[in-house]
């Protein structure tokens, strides 16, 4: 961004504020562009997004409120449209489409939407609505069945996902995603169609990955935590979460004996699967593209060494500490001026 005094381009400003919202008080990291001739500082549209986004992170997070991604996959859940979603919980005609766009619900309907997660009580206010046909709640009560059916037969593989991924709210250590374990294996899937890395290098890859897009936009990509150990940042639970997904033929794995004695874990490529982009928005292809760019020609050894200068390690290293994703926005080997100028 060019200063509006000289022309030349700013600086970018990072300071710590309180800002409130509904008469709450939230510590954010303020990102600006400050003109270095008046002291001024701007924000632009990517900033103020950015900024709005720790804002109202925290906020969704204290009062146990819905994110829209869960705010559409319920709705999805039922394969019902944002309308109709709207009149079966006593909404607004729009309100559950605003809500999907990132409007804050209140407390009371965000209640009402984390409980309609369960089809039995979604089955219950469909039976209350009084405004829709016979007809339509016929092809809705289908749907409830589906979804219980779904529900009963992914139980047993939910309950060892659940264990590996440790699915939970979104809070500060997901990166204010939903763990979503499908995610991040498609996120490994995509880093071995492209560089078959060893172990050690995929799970710096993956932590620069989501802590890059929580620098660019106060979201991770996957919800995953991510633990700081002798090696560096890593997934929590990487060993067996990687075990798990092999059996589920993700991708191969290849051992190798060095001369030293030690063995190494080179991941590789299953023929029968490939990487699925839809899974992504189009700022996370970016953003994991990037990384894949920037780290490509490092070696193990050297990733190590710089994911060693993160202060995001330094200060966790100390009793393997899961790593607080605000250390993105200190991430030293991702500029902000590379993906938001």
């Amino acid at each position: 961004m060019q200063s509006p005094f000289n022309g030349k381009k700013m600086s970018i400003h990072q300071e710590w504020r309180t800002l409130s919202y509904r008469k709450d008080e939230f510590e954010i990291l303020s990102h600006t562009y400050k003109c270095d001739k008046t002291g001024e500082k701007f924000e632009d549209d990517l900033f103020a997004k950015l900024n709005y986004n720790q804002l109202l992170n925290q906020y969704r997070a204290k009062y146990s409120i819905p994110f829209p991604e869960e705010i559409i996959s319920i709705r999805k859940k039922y394969d019902v449209s944002a309308l109709k979603m709207s009149e079966i919980l006593g909404f607004g005609p729009n309100t559950y489409r605003q809500y999907e766009n990132g409007e804050v619900p209140n407390q009371s309907n965000s209640r009402l939407i984390q409980l309609v997660d369960d089809p039995h009580e979604f089955k219950k206010l469909v039976d209350l609505c009084n405004t829709i046909d016979t007809r339509v709640k016929g092809k809705l009560y289908q749907k409830i069945e589906l979804a219980l059916d779904i529900q009963k037969k992914n139980k047993a593989n939910s309950h060892l996902e659940n264990f590996l991924f440790e699915t939970c709210l979104p809070n500060i250590y997901t990166g204010y995603k939903i763990p979503n374990l499908p995610k991040f294996a498609e996120m490994v899937v995509y880093f071995v169609e492209k560089l078959q890395p060893w172990k050690t290098k995929l799970n710096k890859l993956l932590f620069y990955a989501d802590f890059a897009m929580f620098k660019y936009s106060a979201y991770s990509i996957s919800g995953a935590q991510y633990r700081a150990i002798p090696l560096g940042p890593v997934p929590k639970n990487f060993e067996g979460i990687f075990d798990y997904l092999v059996r589920q033929d993700y991708f191969d794995i290849q051992y190798t004996t060095f001369s030293d004695g030690g063995t190494g874990e080179q991941f590789k490529l299953n023929s029968n699967r490939a990487f699925n982009s839809e899974m992504f928005t189009e700022s996370e292809l970016n953003v994991m593209e990037f990384i894949m760019e920037r780290f490509k020609n490092v070696s193990t050894n050297e990733i190590i060494k710089l994911s060693h200068k993160e202060k995001a390690w330094r200060e966790n290293n100390k009793g393997h500490q899961i790593i607080n994703y605000n250390y993105g926005f200190d991430i030293k080997q991702v500029g902000l001026n590379e993906r938001l100028q």
